[in-house]
């Protein structure tokens, strides 16, 4: 009993996001210990869907890759379950179809008609595809999710016991500082100038965003400010991660950021198939204007880079039609990944400080002095993994292009758990989503607040800053 007391799954999360990423780092050392992960593909032919993370396995069959992340992360999990005090055969039975449901969403989501992005579709050897990279395996995923647990209550009612979204999601958390650290030092070698602009973007955007957000959930549609907090950070700053990390800090409960996260989720899917093209026909004269509104913009991370990539693609093959003029291909990515790197970050800092909020005046009784013990109960124990993980491969990878090739290697088999793991989220946030319950919770109207927010200031907002600093700045011609 004496170990239920102190284990919580917010500390399991941190533990256990801190093994794989300790057996990650092992490529300091020569070691490739999570090479042989499965890694989805985008894909024509059915034995192109899954292969190993990295090069080291090349020659591994890809569903024995499969198989064998299967039989890794279904041992890592059942220990910590144990120790929560779960029925550990049970779990085991009832993730098994969760994981290897997850892993079919993922792959149909991979199908490259499906995911392929514009300057994909040539080397795929196909005519069309609609774009939405990888990701659309976490649409499907939610999707049927829902169809299941609203459909068929008895099967979500037997998987149970695995149903754990907020488990998974801050093991994913922890994991993404880390690849969060070797992208940052990727970014210190671009020109200093998107640096400097994408800082003083993201600030900006940031302070107007989480107020106007919070303003209009409270006063407009008079949530409180348990739902208020979640759903502004979950569309001011990257969705998934900072949803659930404010609902942390804030001590919501977990319905809370948990339904937030879905809709995140959906309303990424709507921006990628509709921002890059806007972006394309207003913005072709200002393509880093382009770029950096998609890091503003889209909340998810791969969402985000992945819009980038497609505007990247359509406004340059717009120009050499219309002007002639070639840019070099992936300054205007290069735009949506660094603002969107930035925002990331900020996840900790901001955390931290609606914990401070909370404790000195939301929650303080009357007469009581806050405590700075009370805000460090509070901060998520996972946000300090996420700051720590990212802390460690920034110190680690700066130190020279040696230790940053490794740290790439790191996180790619890192990564593979990551994706993973924000996956099985998805599904199992379909699966304990009962609409008749969410309803009455008021799901409808925090869609409406998303609309309103998101349609209403936000893209524009985010435009207009993007305009603000990157106006004139040109990527370089193609020689």
């Amino acid at each position: 009993m004496a170990q239920k007391r102190w284990l919580t799954e917010d500390k399991l999360a941190l533990i256990m996001g801190l093994f794989l990423f300790l057996l990650g780092t092992l490529n300091f050392a020569g070691v490739d210990a999570l090479g042989w992960s499965v890694k989805t593909n985008v894909w024509v032919s059915p034995d192109q869907i899954f292969s190993s993370a990295t090069g080291t396995f090349k020659g591994m069959p890809g569903y024995v890759c499969l198989l064998l992340t299967y039989l890794f992360v279904t041992v890592f999990l059942s220990v910590g379950v144990k120790f929560l005090g779960g029925d550990v055969p049970r779990f085991v039975k009832s993730f098994t179809v969760v994981f290897f449901v997850s892993a079919g969403c993922y792959a149909v989501g991979h199908y490259a008609v499906i995911a392929a992005t514009p300057n994909q579709v040539a080397k795929l050897g196909i005519p069309w595809a609609m774009g939405l990279t990888g990701e659309a395996g976490f649409i499907i995923a939610l999707v049927l999710g829902i169809i299941v647990g609203n459909f068929t209550p008895g099967l979500a009612a037997e998987l149970k016991e695995a149903l754990r979204p907020e488990m998974y999601i801050k093991i994913a958390i922890v994991i993404l500082g880390a690849e969060l650290g070797v992208k940052a030092v990727d970014a210190l070698g671009l020109a200093s100038s998107v640096i400097f602009r994408g800082l003083c973007a993201i600030v900006e955007a940031y302070l107007i965003y989480w107020a106007l957000v919070y303003y209009v959930a409270r006063k407009h549609f008079k949530f409180s400010r348990e739902w208020s907090a979640p759903l502004a950070s979950g569309i001011s700053i990257c969705g998934v991660s900072a949803a659930i990390a404010t609902g942390g800090a804030t001590r919501a409960r977990p319905v809370v950021p948990i339904m937030v996260s879905s809709l995140v989720v959906v309303f990424t899917c709507i921006e990628m198939l509709i921002l890059p093209f806007v972006a394309q026909w207003g913005l072709s004269s200002e393509p880093m204007v382009a770029g950096a509104w998609m890091g503003l913009a889209v909340k998810s991370d791969g969402g985000a880079i992945a819009s980038g990539a497609i505007t990247d693609a359509l406004i340059r093959a717009k120009l050499v039609a219309d002007t002639g003029i070639q840019y070099q291909e992936g300054w205007i990515t290069m735009a949506a990944t660094t603002i969107k790197i930035f925002i990331d970050v900020f996840i900790g800092i901001w955390s931290f400080i609606l914990a401070m909020v909370w404790s000195a005046f939301i929650d303080r009784k009357p007469g009581e002095r806050m405590k700075f013990s009370e805000v460090l109960d509070r901060f998520p124990r996972f946000v300090l993994g996420y700051v720590i993980t990212f802390l460690i491969m920034l110190a680690l990878c700066a130190s020279g292009p040696e230790l940053l090739k490794f740290g790439k290697a790191t996180i790619a088999g890192t990564n593979t758990f990551r994706g993973l793991f924000f996956l099985m989220t998805f599904f199992t946030i379909g699966l304990v989503s009962n609409f008749k319950k969410l309803w009455a919770e008021g799901i409808g109207r925090l869609a409406a607040v998303y609309v309103v927010c998101l349609f209403g200031f936000i893209i524009w907002i985010g435009l207009f800053i993007s305009w603000l600093f990157f106006h004139g700045v040109m990527p370089p011609v193609a020689s």
